[in-house]
This record gives C-alpha cells, structure tokens and sequence, in this order.
C-alpha cells in the first residue's frame, strides 16, 4: 500500500474557486463520464442540494458533480454554475431537449469569519469548474475550506483556523482518496496517538481547552443552539461499486470523522460525507469501507495541518510557535 496524490485518482477532476478576502470558497468533484455515488449524512444542521438523489429508492443511478461549498444554504446557489458547465459541455442526462448534469452539493457556515454579504454562487460554481480541468486542487485555506474553523464552543472568540484537506492510498490497482472540508464544532485529535493538535483554546490562548469536558459541565437544556458547523467530504474511488454499497462505504468513512473529531455528530454540526465510484476495479466493500474510514481521518488531520492563520485565527503552526517561545 502506499500513499498517492489524490489527483492520481482517474475518473474525477478536482478545483477550487474562493474569494479570500470575503472569506469562502467552494470546491467541485467533477465526474464528467458519470459516477455512482452514496452519502451518509450524520449532523444535525446539513445544508444540501439533491441528496435525495443517492437514497437507494431514487431512479438515478450516477451523478456527474459533486459540490462543497462554503456559505451555509445560501452557497447552495453554486450549484447552479456547475450544471450550467456541464450542460455546455453536453454532460448529463438526456432529456430528450437538453442534458440535465445531477449535482449534488453540501455547505458549511462561514459566514461569521470575513463578510457575510458575499457567498458562493453560480459564478464561483463554474470558476471551480474551469479550475478543475487545470487540475487546481490544493489543500489548506482554499475552497470550501478557505475560512473554515474548529473549536467554536465558545464561539468565534476561542477557534482555530482549518480549512480543506485531502489523503489517498493505492493497494494493487485499488485507489481510494478523501478530500474533506473541516468546520468542526469539536476537537481534533492525531488518531494514532490521541493528542489533540486543534480545537478550543483557553481564555488566554496560551493552552488547549477540552469541548468535551466544557460540555459535561452542565447538563442544562439549550434551546437556541445555534448551527455553525459542519464536516463535509467525500470519498473518491476507482472501485466499482453501486449506489446501495456507496452509501455503506461512506456510513464506514464516518468512523473516520468520529476518531479524529470530538464531539462530533452533534445537533450543531451538518457532517455529511459522499462516496463516490469512478472507476471499474473490483474490489471487496468492506475492505473499501475500512479503507475509507482511515484515508477520511488522515484527510482531517491534512486540512488542519495545511491551514495557515487568516481572519485573526491562529493555525496549528502558529499555535505550535507561539507556545513553544513562551516555553
């Protein structure tokens, strides 16, 4: 086995639109020769766009894009583009007067980082697009993740700043990769060695703070939680599976999540993960399922180790810096 960039995974093409200084961004997995495709949705606050479209039950049996987008609903708009890029492009499927592209979508909150005015819309959907087919794709503080943050217990005052990540793997002619856009209430842990590297700092930010330990304090009921946060992601393999075994793959990927995230899956999160086959390897399901659930952790632990600090929000490297010259 051995690590791969996921941009070797063939059958997708991967990029990234954002607008830095209003603080979001969105990025676009396109499958333009069509992708079977799952999603486990496990929060309790998603903002989506056609999910309805992978329930077993649904007629469609792929999809030709998969969005995450900053924004919260209002990023639902970019879609929009996507559809538009592909219909040019005569991707989707027949109708008889056009082709209608299935793309599904899924947002996170970042509208309390910069400016709350401006949200991926159409125009950034098709930007990501054309960037793509350049094969743009980085991880760190650029699409989906350019103004995510972790941590946020205690609000925006005492977060950290993440942003967006990626990890594959090659076993044989098997590839699997996860690319993963990271605004977590919670903590995150290295899931190799249980030490938290991001999360809720203390009043003085010289130190880290439990979410867990700060939650279990009171047991008190809140009404008015407010639904800031979100984990959003997919799985991308060149395995061939169909739609009722995808959704099982990425109901296993959310093991993923929950190791490295804590707490995670709460009322306030929208942690919604897609998966995705792009290719025609066989391959067992559960092995790809406990596959998924490791490249997805490793992907988390990516987008909070490649941000770097932005809208007054310290990063991992800053926070390793400043403590370690305070020592």
């Amino acid at each position: 086995m051995k690590v791969i960039n996921i941009k070797e995974i063939s059958g997708v093409n991967i990029g990234n639109a954002q607008n830095f200084e209003a603080g979001t961004g969105c990025t676009v997995i396109l499958c333009q020769d069509g992708a079977c495709a799952g999603l486990d949705v496990r929060g309790g606050g998603p903002a989506s766009r056609e999910s309805q479209l992978l329930q077993p039950l649904a007629a469609a049996d792929q999809i030709h894009a998969v969005l995450l987008s900053g924004g919260s609903a209002f990023g639902l708009d970019a879609a929009g583009g996507v559809q538009k890029y592909l219909e040019e492009r005569g991707i989707g499927v027949d109708v008889g007067v056009t082709k209608v592209p299935l793309v599904c979508q899924s947002c996170l909150f970042d509208l309390t980082v910069a400016d709350a005015s401006v949200r991926p819309d159409a125009a950034m959907g098709y930007e990501a697009c054309i960037e793509a087919q350049k094969e743009n794709y980085q991880d760190g503080n650029f699409g989906a993740g350019t103004a995510a943050t972790v941590g946020k217990f205690y609000g925006m005052d005492f977060c950290m700043k993440s942003g967006i990540g990626s990890y594959a793997i090659q076993t044989g002619d098997l590839q699997i990769g996860a690319v993963v856009a990271v605004n977590a209430w919670g903590d995150v842990y290295d899931w190799k060695n249980g030490h938290k590297i991001a999360g809720l700092l203390s009043k003085d930010k010289k130190s880290f703070r439990s979410t867990q330990e700060e939650i279990l304090k009171s047991y008190q009921v809140v009404d008015n939680k407010f639904v800031g946060n979100t984990t959003i992601g997919a799985i991308i393999t060149n395995g061939d599976f169909h739609k009722n075994q995808l959704n099982k793959i990425a109901s296993m990927a959310q093991d993923g999540m929950a190791r490295v995230i804590c707490p995670v899956h709460t009322s306030v999160d929208g942690d919604s993960i897609y998966a995705l086959s792009a290719g025609k390897v066989k391959a067992d399901q559960d092995v790809v399922g406990t596959l998924a659930a490791q490249v997805f952790s490793e992907a988390i632990l990516c987008a909070v180790k490649s941000a770097k600090g932005a809208y007054g929000y310290p990063s991992v490297n800053d926070v390793k810096k400043n403590w370690r010259n305070e020592r």
